[in-house]
């Protein structure tokens, strides 16, 4: 296993570089010498070996010690076609390579109760955050600057960063749905989309509000009543048994009927847990069933190129009795 946070998942290790060995009864860790203090601290489950000529040659050593002829599972959306060959070379003949698809993905999209109590601590701290930063929200601050404040309070309420590059888009550039902050000054009676996330002890979280500088016209309310029904819908479709492509569909639907699906252009949401996004993914006609304890965004938007757009964005957990949200910050339309 190669892929940092499968390793991450199934061994405690978080440092970035690494390969994970998983046999019936036993697993090994191959890192290399930097992080063997760290490598201690963090796995307990899995023994720890230091390569001290390359993750590779050591890994295929370990192969070539299996006894009989073995099969090894690999992940082959991960696996370079040059890193396989070096774990080849290494392991001989005796080795027949399967591909062992996403099966540990699987394993991540439905988190346990330890899990789930991180992820909602980590969605509170970012809803804190989004509220706390409100006050920066005004004419003459630039999307950069405002981006660094939100990532600057996210360390300060303890968390290790963000889930990803902070999204603050303003005026016309808010209808780029994953728009990177500019020197660009927020303006008055403009559109401002926000989307950030903090990792809180390895867990992603993950929300986008939309405000507006000034008193809003007629169009800017219309559009975002559209958005929220559209991500209420959506909301109200998550269930143990529905597939994720029929979530998509609730929110794409309300859209329909106001005219605005065209201006719709990504999916309605994604998993979350160690990567920012995780199955399943809310994705026109998925197949994939929703299941009792995952976490998924809900983020249906509208983006009108030289105009605007809206996105409203929560995560929330699939549960017995439809989905819970985890981000709590307010939804209803702030005119600042």
């Amino acid at each position: 296993m190669t892929h940092l946070p499968n390793i991450h998942y199934l061994c405690g290790f978080t440092g970035s570089s690494g390969m994970l060995l998983v046999e019936s009864s036993r697993s090994t860790l191959f890192t290399d010498s930097r992080y063997t203090f760290q490598a201690r601290e963090e796995v307990h489950d899995s023994d720890i070996f230091i390569a001290r000529h390359g993750l590779i040659r050591a890994a295929g050593a370990a192969f070539r010690k299996l006894r009989g002829r073995t099969r090894v599972a690999y992940s082959s959306t991960q696996v370079t076609v040059a890193l396989r060959a070096g774990l080849q070379s290494g392991a001989g003949s005796r080795v027949r390579w399967v591909d062992g698809g996403n099966a540990i993905e699987k394993l991540r999209a439905v988190k346990d109760a330890a899990e789930l109590a991180t992820m909602s601590e980590a969605a509170r701290l970012n809803s804190d955050i989004f509220r706390g930063v409100l006050r920066a929200i005004k004419p003459g601050i630039s999307e950069l600057d405002l981006a660094a404040e939100i990532e600057y309070s996210m360390k300060r309420k303890g968390a290790a960063g963000p889930s990803f590059d902070t999204i603050v888009a303003s005026g016309p550039r808010s209808a780029w749905a994953h728009a990177r902050p500019s020197p660009k000054p927020l303006r008055k009676n403009e559109l401002v989309v926000l989307d950030h996330g903090a990792i809180l002890r390895g867990y992603c979280s993950d929300m986008t509000r939309t405000v507006f500088l000034g008193r809003p016209p007629v169009k800017v309310r219309r559009l975002y009543a559209a958005v929220l029904e559209a991500h209420e819908a959506a909301k109200a479709a998550i269930r143990p048994g529905v597939t994720a492509g029929r979530v998509d569909a609730a929110a794409r639907g309300v859209l329909r009927r106001h005219g605005l699906a065209q201006h719709f252009t990504h999916s309605t949401g994604h998993g979350l847990g160690i990567e920012i996004h995780e199955m399943p993914r809310l994705g026109r006609g998925d197949k994939t069933v929703l299941e009792q304890g995952m976490v998924v965004t809900v983020e249906p938007g509208v983006y009108l190129e030289g105009f605007g757009g809206i996105r409203i964005e929560d995560e929330v957990v699939v549960t017995a009795g439809g989905a819970v949200d985890l981000t709590n910050a307010p939804r209803e339309f702030l005119e600042l």
